[in-house]
């Protein structure tokens, strides 16, 4: 009897054991190697028209005269770039557009945060057709608001200004930056505000306090919207100034009469302001998703 105990125990520490089904480890590595490729061919596909006008913008004219042309240019040269911007109302109109872009992002934000707040803790009567109705700016085309805002700047006597332009920026990014901001603020616990009006904050000081840090990755993924918005819009800004040009209607008048070389030039100038913008702003945009910058 004491000899067939051990005996048992090792029939059992020599039973085989099932087969490992690796099947779904395979499936979750070649999902994850989908999702990388997909990944990869998304961002080359935007990345490589931004490389080729650098590359052009940065190449000298005798670069850009080759036929065919090198995928990489043989010399590097500023050339190019430096006679873009001794042109002719070339740095005026580039300071215009970064002061519309970041003035657009100030009232933007200013008028549209505080109303994305009011739809995100307020319960009122038509809220829903509110928001649908806010959107109807952006369904009309930019020519049926800039005439009418073009006709209110003449006799408001701000017309072929930075303000007018800011203006009609400012109106077709509020729309965005009201329902962005509301969804941001539904987000934030309202248990969170209440409770530092418990602790003696007033609604302003909780709001500002408490929610508006909360709500910054949101607040800054507007902002870079409401930016890049501002900073490519040609139309408007064309309709409502003369002599004060921001730099992208400035480059679109010119483009009848400009070489291939003041061309690629002007598309990397319209670049690198909204991506540094961007990149300015991409920590909050990281947070946000609940990632960590490495």
């Amino acid at each position: 009897m004491s000899e067939a105990i051990p005996n048992t125990v090792a029939a059992e520490s020599h039973t085989v054991l099932p087969p490992v089904d690796r099947a779904p480890l395979r499936r979750r590595r070649w999902r994850a190697v989908g999702v990388q490729l997909g990944c990869i061919t998304v961002t080359v596909f935007m990345a490589l028209p931004i490389v080729l006008i650098g590359l052009s913008a940065v190449s000298s004219r005798e670069a850009l005269d080759k036929f065919p042309k090198p995928l990489i240019p043989d010399h590097f040269s500023g050339e190019t770039l430096s006679s873009f911007f001794r042109a002719t109302g070339t740095v005026p109109a580039f300071g215009n557009s970064v002061l519309v872009g970041l003035y657009t992002v100030f009232w933007s934000l200013v008028i549209g945060a505080p109303a994305g707040y009011a739809l995100a803790r307020y319960a009122f009567r038509g809220k829903d057709t509110y928001q649908v109705f806010i959107l109807l700016v952006r369904a009309l085309p930019i020519v049926v608001l800039s005439v009418p805002l073009a006709t209110i700047f003449l006799h408001a006597h701000v017309y072929d200004t930075v303000l007018a332009v800011t203006l009609v920026h400012t109106t077709l990014a509020l729309p965005t930056t009201v329902l962005i901001t509301a969804s941001i603020f539904v987000a934030v616990p309202a248990d969170l505000e209440e409770a530092a009006q418990v602790f003696g904050c007033t609604r302003w000081q909780a709001a500002r306090k408490v929610v508006v840090p909360l709500a910054l990755p949101g607040l800054a993924a507007s902002s870079i919207f409401t930016f890049v918005l501002s900073w490519n819009e040609i139309l408007g800004a064309t309709i409502v100034t003369l002599s004060h040009r921001t730099l992208p209607a400035q480059v679109l008048t010119s483009l009848s009469e400009a070489s291939a070389p003041y061309r690629f030039a002007g598309g990397f100038a319209l670049i690198i302001p909204a991506l540094l913008f961007i990149l300015a702003m991409r920590r909050y945009l990281v947070n946000m998703w609940g990632t960590t910058l490495r």
